[in-house]
């Protein structure tokens, strides 16, 4: 049986090269197209394709928001996403919303017609060197959200009173530990952040205060 397969892209040039690559191979059969969300919402459903083409980014929505709609629809239907360009968040996006593979546009014909048919079978196109590619992608994300994350309890500790205003002094008589102690610390501290001035440690522990109450708030 040929996979059944519906494209949704708003370029007229990119959705009928598309057409014309699925037309010319027997084991694939194009079923329908559409240039936008609202299309792609009122014909999918209706003809439930094996695999759709997804574009990222339409005229009237996303792609990823589209996928995540039509497999809330028809949990067997798979999505092939396509992009003009290398997005990792995007592409951890699409993952999340259940697609089974993210092509880029400018690949040859034989490429994607092979993933069209890998999809249809069921596999994922998650490549070994892509799938490393978004978990570094990740990894510096989780960084951006945590920059305290090389820190101790006691250095975290340190830096939150520094941004209250303490001095060396007082933070060794709240901690109870002696002054030497608390300019280690703060040494260490410092060198983790790889900032140079206690006055830097200060803005970022008050920035993060402040966000944290901000949060609390919601």
């Amino acid at each position: 049986m040929s996979t059944r397969v519906f494209v949704v892209d708003d370029h007229d040039v990119i959705r009928r090269g598309i057409a014309a690559l699925v037309g010319a191979e027997a084991d694939l059969e194009l079923v329908g197209e559409a240039g936008s969300v609202a299309e792609a919402l009122a014909w999918v459903p209706k003809i439930r394709p094996d695999v759709t083409v997804l574009d990222v980014r339409l005229p009237d929505g996303n792609g990823v928001e589209l996928c995540r709609e039509l497999r809330s629809q028809l949990p067997e239907l798979r999505c092939l996403m396509l992009t003009s360009f290398d997005d990792h968040e995007a592409l951890m996006d699409a993952i999340m919303a259940g697609a089974s593979g993210f092509v880029l546009k400018g690949v040859v014909s034989d490429e994607l017609v092979s993933a069209l048919r890998k999809v249809g079978a069921g596999e994922s196109l998650l490549s070994p060197q892509r799938t490393e590619a978004m978990l570094s992608w990740l990894r510096k994300e989780q960084e951006k959200a945590d920059p305290l994350r090389e820190l101790t309890a006691r250095e975290r500790q340190v830096l939150e009173l520094i941004g209250e205003g303490m001095t060396n002094r007082e933070i060794a008589d709240r901690m109870v530990l002696a002054e030497k102690t608390i300019k280690n610390y703060v040494s260490q501290m410092l060198a983790k952040l790889a900032m140079r001035h206690r006055s830097e440690a200060a803005v970022l522990a008050t920035e993060l205060r402040l966000d944290r109450d901000s949060r609390n708030k919601r």
